[in-house]
């Protein structure tokens, strides 16, 4: 399996795209959506797990979230894995590779929104806060030194 950052392969992106859309997870047609406008500046980034030329999980690296009050930055988010890839780490190496790239650019934390807890305290997080997300619901703020 490879983690590899979205840059500008064409057929890979639109790979992405294609997992986004058809995965089981509702936020994956947002996922898509982002993904077809490509509004990543600077250093914000895509993420993708490939194994046998089959991306099996993504994950974002965002200035901002999906929070009215985005008082942290810069975010690890709409992190995913297909059902059938599930419990081989695919969620932690996508996770070690968007903290190796925060590390590269600079950055000395970094921060993952879930409603999960016991699963990122395990990649070395620490709930921090809680925020109030565009939907109303309050999800877990957790952050990670690097």
């Amino acid at each position: 399996m490879q983690i590899l950052r979205l840059q500008s392969d064409p057929l890979l992106w639109d790979q992405a795209v294609d997992f986004a859309e058809s995965c089981s997870w509702a936020a994956g047609k947002h996922i898509a959506e982002m993904l077809k406008v490509n509004p990543f500046t600077d250093w914000e980034s895509f993420f993708v797990a490939v194994e046998n030329d089959r991306i099996i999980g993504c994950c974002s690296f965002l200035k901002e979230d999906y929070y009215p009050e985005n008082k942290y930055s810069p975010w690890i988010s709409s992190i995913f894995v297909t059902e059938s890839a599930r419990g081989k780490r695919v969620s932690h190496k996508m996770i070690e590779a968007a903290v190796a790239y925060a590390r590269a650019k600079g950055f000395s934390k970094v921060y993952i929104p879930s409603d999960m807890t016991g699963f990122y305290e395990k990649c070395g997080f620490k709930q921090i806060d809680t925020l109030k997300n565009y939907a109303g619901d309050i999800d877990a703020i957790f952050m990670r030194e690097i």
